[in-house]
């Protein structure tokens, strides 16, 4: 695609992929049917359905609406093999919640990406609840759950993550039993909205979230909004473009996830929520955005977890940014479906952008040279896509080695890029 500087139009993302996850879990441990409407049909949701099957759940093949017939809590039965998690993180965590709270023993496997990331940080808490969890060699993949009578816990997560968190409160919730967990930051609160709407009794103090016990969970419908980790890369490159506006629409407006929205403005961006309103819980919105003379900003560790997938996005905004941009507190990258920090920093240096490795971050120093060169993914779906931003506007020449690792979050992102730069 030759690189353009114009950008208009209309963008409808995927459904969130936090939300959908949760959508098919959820359903699937209702008491009856629930219908789910704008579910995110990607690699990494197609894993949570095919886990969900593999323990005896009727779902169907993903659909923009759909129907997942709910088995209740203690419905879900031991599969007859492993259970592929393939590259999804929230699909071996929040599923290894849910088993360890079954009388049913599970086998999580995941490819080679996911076998390298941490379990440990679910498998400590999930056995101090009374499971048995069996992990290979640094608490990886493969991992078996021994699921069974849990008690009651009170833990405090070292990392502000939403998938340690929704875990333990998806354990609780099977086991019937109460979980208090204190973070170091708030972080994505999906799991909490959803469970609230379902009847638990979920109560969010500061950076504390504790569960009760129900006898049963409540079935409802689901319309899930488009993702905002997704639209974040339209905003970026309309902020980036040189003429045009760019309008998303129907984006999640979750208050942890507006993180990157917020920094973009910080930057000097230009972005305007527009009919804002609150659907299932979850607030929504269209976001508005048209070019703007960026500056540098900082980010520390406070504001990680309400930006932590679109943080490779933000050095992208840097290269073009007037000035230093420093990323600091998100170490957390390190462990995501690639080294996010090395990655950035290798390929930004390949195409030629200014830009330094930290231990928890990366530094970045803005121009407005010609960016030229090959871009190395790792099979990294938000490096590609960050990338492919960086690619599209006028000057710059990038070729990104595995265009096709989108697919497991935005299998339409090329189309789309292609469509609002023409």
């Amino acid at each position: 695609m030759a690189p353009l500087t114009h950008v208009a139009g209309e963008v409808a993302v995927p459904g969130d992929k936090s939300i959908s996850h949760r959508a098919l879990i959820l359903g699937a441990l209702g008491a009856t049917r629930t219908r789910i409407r704008g579910i995110l049909r990607s690699h990494d949701v197609e894993s949570t359905a095919g886990v969900l099957r593999a323990l005896g759940v009727n779902v169907p093949a993903l659909a923009g609406d759909m129907n997942v017939a709910g088995r209740g809590m203690r419905g879900l039965r031991a599969p007859e093999g492993d259970v592929d998690c393939g590259n999804s993180g929230t699909t071996a965590r929040l599923m290894a919640g849910v088993v360890a709270g079954l009388p049913v023993s599970v086998r999580f496997t995941g490819d080679q990406s996911l076998s390298r990331r941490p379990m440990g940080r679910v498998t400590v808490p999930l056995r101090a609840m009374g499971a048995r969890v069996e992990s290979s060699e640094g608490e990886r993949l493969p991992m078996t759950v021994h699921g069974g009578q849990l008690h009651d816990i009170e833990f405090t997560s070292e990392v502000a993550s939403a998938q340690v968190k929704s875990a333990l409160l998806l354990a609780a919730l099977v086991a019937r039993v109460s979980a208090t967990v204190h973070e170091p930051e708030p972080s994505r609160d999906h799991t909490e909205r959803m469970l609230q709407a379902r009847g638990v009794d979920v109560r969010v103090a500061g950076r504390s979230v504790s569960l009760d016990p129900v006898e049963s969970l409540a079935s409802i419908d689901v319309n899930v909004p488009g993702d905002p980790s997704s639209a974040a890369f339209f905003a970026a490159l309309a902020a980036l473009a040189q003429s045009g506006e760019l309008v998303v629409r129907d984006a999640c407006m979750n208050p942890t996830r507006t993180g990157f929205l917020e920094t973009l403005r910080a930057m000097g961006g230009h972005v305007h929520i527009e009919n804002s309103r609150v659907e299932g819980g979850e607030p929504i919105g269209d976001v508005r955005v048209t070019p703007a003379s960026l500056r540098a900003t900082r980010i520390d560790a406070a504001q990680v977890p309400a930006m932590i997938d679109e943080l490779p996005l933000v050095a992208i905004l840097a290269a073009r940014a007037e000035g230093e941009t420093v990323i600091g507190g998100a170490a957390e990258l390190r462990v995501k479906e690639s080294d996010r920090i090395a990655a950035m920093v290798q390929n930004l240096r390949a195409v030629g952008a200014d830009a330094e490795e930290q231990p928890d971050g990366l530094i970045v120093r803005g121009s407005d040279a010609p960016l030229k060169g090959r871009v190395i993914t790792h099979g990294d779906h938000r490096i590609a896509m960050a990338f492919g931003v960086l690619g599209a506007l006028q000057g710059n020449e990038i070729e990104i080695d595995d265009p096709d690792c989108v697919a497991v979050s935005f299998p339409g992102f090329w189309e789309e890029l292609r469509r609002v730069t023409a």
